[in-house]
């Protein structure tokens, strides 16, 4: 086999497109990144694409055909199967070798190459730690996910802004949802949720600066130079770490810690795979979120240091806080409406709609800014109670995800994200019936204590319920009036 980095890519000039066709309505932000645009005329520039696959026989061939019909194609796309037991390996060799292509920027040549790395005890890790030995002479280096299908100007775009400051160390694309495929209704209930999320999670990151807190997966480019500096100053002979259950968010700290900038690019955009199963949704939110927990962790775990102060880990605390107060008053809320219903000392006020009612123009705004919104989007926020459920599912994963952590509980979780995503386990239930049970012994409890300790409680409890509430409100209200400048996510 030809070695890949003999190839070199054909000079390319890029024009300038007509940006009242992106999604972006901000004239002031427009005309910004249109000068970015203008400064990278000409480049010569190459980027190697690196597409880890573990058992994506029903996406990899959209994901190929979305690389092959980008206005910027990537030099040569490296697809690095492994640990797989599908077909991913047959349908990704239909597309291997050399293509020559007619793009709106000209014709360009790019080889696709098929790798059957077979059983590799460091999953996708490894898989990317392969491509990067095959694409590390290139400038730039492209990571897909093996079910993330991009928009034909993703690569286009990202790589426009990379050329254009060499402090970027990497950008990622705005990450989606597509829902038109979702059959059934607990699958298009949590892609409706997921959808959500990414788009309020791309929102923050959009209003910081652009500053990305952590270069996904799915679809980022990432300037090799950058990935050389981290390496070095982590003294590693690869970008990506096996000991970190976050690898992306761990390279994202490295690049920052190197002096690099980590962006999200405003135009750049990319469906991802969604999870339609509770136990998948589960595993995959688990796995992340105790990444994320160990980073933040004070100290030192295994081979991975937390870095609490870390800029990047910022919007991993609020996020985790966010959690802990949903989680509070939620709780708290319940069980002291219960024991004020038993006594009879239950007296309806009209303000405990105020929360709910912000909650849900919150939700509308933020379905409203995602660029492709739907029916199922805004009935998703307005009708309240999908997203308070929803919300109930990721307070689950957030116990979950701490009570592992701290119970310090060696457990493989991208082998149960892996099990989960067939259909297997039964773990996600486990914080339901943990909060029943709780329930049942609150409710012995409070029948055993007398009318004065119930009166009591409920004397305490409901005055700190209601400042914790009022705090909560007013941080969702503050979100609900923040300038969003136009951004599409």
């Amino acid at each position: 086999m030809t070695d890949v980095r003999e190839f070199t890519p054909r000079s390319r000039t890029l024009r300038v497109h007509e940006l009242e066709q992106t999604p972006v309505h901000d004239e002031t932000l427009a005309d910004e990144f249109a000068s970015v645009l203008e400064g990278t005329n000409v480049h010569r520039s190459t980027i190697g694409c690196v597409i880890p696959a573990y058992n994506e026989e029903e996406s990899i061939a959209g994901v190929i055909e979305a690389l092959l019909a980008q206005t910027r194609v990537p030099d040569v796309i490296h697809v690095v199967v492994n640990n797989t037991s599908d077909a991913t390996v047959k349908i990704a060799s239909a597309y291997s070798g050399p293509h020559e292509l007619r793009t709106d920027l000209g014709e360009q040549f790019t080889e696709v190459f098929v790798h059957d790395i077979g059983k590799n005890p460091d999953k996708k890790v490894g898989a990317l730690n392969y491509g990067y030995a095959l694409v590390e002479g290139y400038d730039y280096l492209l990571g897909v996910d093996g079910d993330t299908v991009a928009d034909s100007r993703a690569v286009e775009y990202l790589e426009s802004e990379a050329v254009s400051d060499s402090r970027i160390g990497g950008i990622s694309a705005i990450y989606t949802i597509d829902d038109k495929p979702i059959t059934g209704a607990m699958a298009r209930f949590l892609i409706a949720g997921q959808r959500t999320q990414f788009a309020a999670f791309n929102l923050q990151n959009m209003l910081r600066g652009r500053n990305m807190a952590v270069l996904g997966g799915q679809f980022s480019i990432f300037s090799t130079s950058a990935l050389r500096e981290a390496m070095a100053q982590n003294h590693q002979s690869t970008p990506w770490v096996k000991d970190s259950e976050v690898e992306d968010s761990l390279l994202s700290l490295q690049i920052k810690s190197a002096g690099y900038l980590t962006k999200i690019s405003p135009f750049a955009r990319a469906d991802v795979g969604g999870m339609t199963t509770l136990s998948a949704y589960d595993a995959q939110q688990v796995k992340w979120t105790y990444g994320a927990i160990e980073l933040m962790w004070p100290g030192q775990r295994g081979d991975t240091k937390g870095q609490p102060f870390h800029p990047n880990l910022r919007l991993r605390w609020f996020e985790n806080f966010g959690m802990l107060t949903n989680l509070f008053v939620r709780v708290a809320f319940l069980t002291l409406l219960a024991g004020s219903l038993s006594i009879d000392a239950f007296a309806f006020s009209p303000l405990w709609l105020i929360p709910p009612a912000v909650a849900m123009l919150l939700n509308l705004r933020i379905a409203r800014t995602m660029k492709n919104v739907n029916r199922t989007d805004i009935f998703f926020a307005v009708l309240f109670l999908p997203a308070e459920i929803f919300m109930w599912v990721r307070i689950s994963h957030f116990v979950r995800s701490w009570s592992r952590f701290l119970s310090r509980k060696k457990v493989d979780n991208w082998a149960m994200q892996a099990k989960a995503e067939r259909g297997g386990g039964l773990g996600h239930w486990v914080p339901l019936l943990v909060l029943v049970a709780a329930a049942v012994a609150l409710a012995v409890i409070w029948m055993l204590v007398g009318p004065t300790v119930q009166s009591s409680i409920l004397w305490i409890g409901w005055p700190i319920v209601g400042v914790v509430t009022v705090l909560q409100t007013l941080m969702m209200f503050s979100k609900l009036v923040r300038r969003q400048h136009g951004f599409k996510v």
